[in-house]
């Protein structure tokens, strides 16, 4: 991304980013970014409120059976989605799929109320009255992961997506290319990678990334890509859950979600049964961080961040198990995220779990006292830059001292100290201000940013991100 001429750029130099950003947010649960922590614990949030908000179309229709396996993105003041439509008869003797898919359309003002218009591309009993995108994949199958690409809208590129089909007798990684996500053109070079089941994509500085899965490994992998059309050969593996117990594995990659300096993603976590029975499989989501798009771990080994059991409509007989999606956004106060059930019954469709904006996890301390945390260097390269915290807790008996130190962890005269700035508002976009001005430049180098929980309840602070940028 280039910046602009007066526009602030901020690095992170311990950690990968060759360029600056103009904005740089500091989650809670990155230890790559919070290394130093004194009496203080790290606690994810799970998502909130499950709720079903698209469902799957009558019996007979091109989408009797919902999986979801696809994409949310918001551009401009909607949310569009892309889902996969299955009909047909049964794909195999468990019941879960059919034997013929379809990518469709959705659109949505809140990411909540769903509308499914009426395209006219694509012939289905028929007709053309259906929301079926024109994608000529007639082996299409399962998985596709959508990516809105403004920056590269020559020949008609503006959206990408990655998909399964079956050529020459396997499934097969494959591209397609859009101008305005309802008419695709599939890549002249497809398939454009090894077998791979693909989850999620990603444009992290200026490289194409896909997650998913290789056949047979319980992996989350990594295929890479400088055009979208040309892939490494083979996968870079990303996450490994062999540790966690033999039955224990990755499910089909994950849904990414790029936060500038840190990739977030939102991954299946298979809990397998000693007998092999797929039945007894549960599959809970988990939350992954990359600070490359390649290499991935969990803040909380194991977490489960959007748990399966009491989902809504969810099959009889059958374990619970979820199946993620590409598409975590931001929405007035609140973080959206959407997603289905694995097993594609007639009960099945979109599903919806929420969060207060960027309210993930929290630092707290786990005592009264003494409870410190402080940051990565970062440094202002062009421009000028603000800070600013979402954090809850704070009012008459809890407050932050906040404070500025240079690379070498000495207090910054006119922001540390004395002239330390005290924070006793809750909000998701608290500004910091200091004596020594509110706006940092290049000549203040390489900074830290020092946090005291105090007060007479500091226990009762949460800290859930630092945003630093204009």
């Amino acid at each position: 991304m280039a910046l602009a001429s007066n526009q602030a750029g901020i690095l992170l130099p311990t950690l990968p980013s060759p360029e600056p950003l103009p904005e740089v947010v500091l989650f809670a649960f990155d230890d790559g970014v919070f290394p130093f922590r004194r009496n203080v614990d790290l606690h994810l949030i799970p998502g909130q409120q499950p709720r079903l908000v698209l469902r799957h179309g009558e019996e007979g229709a091109h989408d009797e059976v919902l999986l979801y396996a696809g994409s949310v993105i918001r551009i401009g003041d909607r949310f569009h989605l892309w889902y996969n439509g299955n009909y047909g008869p049964l794909a195999n003797e468990i019941g879960f799929e059919r034997t013929s898919c379809c990518i469709c359309y959705a659109s949505s003002p809140d990411g909540i109320a769903w509308d499914k218009p009426n395209l006219g591309l694509v012939e289905f009993n028929g007709n053309k009255r259906n929301n079926i995108v024109d994608l000529h994949a007639p082996t299409l199958w399962s998985s596709a992961a959508v990516l809105f690409d403004p920056d590269d809208a020559a020949h008609g590129r503006r959206y990408k997506m990655a998909y399964q089909a079956w050529i020459g007798g396997e499934l097969q990684f494959c591209a397609a290319f859009s101008s305005d996500g309802r008419r695709w053109r599939p890549a002249s070079l497809n398939p454009v990678g090894p077998r791979f089941a693909v989850s999620g994509v990603v444009r992290h500085r200026h490289r194409y990334y896909a997650c998913g899965q290789m056949a047979g490994d319980g992996r989350l992998m990594t295929l890479a890509s400088v055009d979208f059309e040309h892939w490494s050969p083979c996968a870079a593996p990303g996450l490994d859950r062999a540790s966690a117990g033999p039955e224990e594995r990755v499910h089909l990659g994950a849904g990414l979600w790029d936060r500038g300096n840190v990739v977030l993603a939102v991954y299946g976590q298979w809990h397998g049964h000693p007998i092999g029975d797929r039945r007894f499989v549960s599959i809970d989501l988990g939350l992954a961080i990359s600070h490359d798009a390649v290499r991935y771990h969990e803040p909380v080994s194991g977490f489960r961040f959007i748990p399966a059991g009491e989902q809504p409509h969810s099959p009889i007989g059958f374990a619970p198990a979820l199946l993620q999606g590409q598409g975590m956004a931001n929405h007035d106060d609140h973080t959206l995220y959407w997603y289905s059930l694995w097993r594609g019954t007639r009960g099945n469709g979109v599903r919806l779990v929420t969060w207060t904006r960027d309210r993930l996890g929290a630092l707290q301390p786990v005592q009264p006292w003494d409870a410190q945390i402080i940051t990565c260097p970062f440094e202002i390269v062009t421009g000028r830059a603000r800070i600013a915290l979402n954090v809850s807790g704070l009012g008459e008996y809890a407050h932050l001292r906040v404070s500025l130190l240079d690379e070498g962890f000495h207090p910054v005269p006119r922001y540390s100290g004395a002239d330390a700035t005290i924070v006793t508002d809750t909000g998701l976009h608290v500004p910091l201000h200091w004596g020594g001005g509110d706006l940092l430049s290049p000549s203040h180098g390489l900074l830290r940013l020092a946090l005291n929980f105090e007060g007479v309840r500091p226990e009762d602070a949460r800290l859930y991100a630092v945003y630093l940028g204009e």
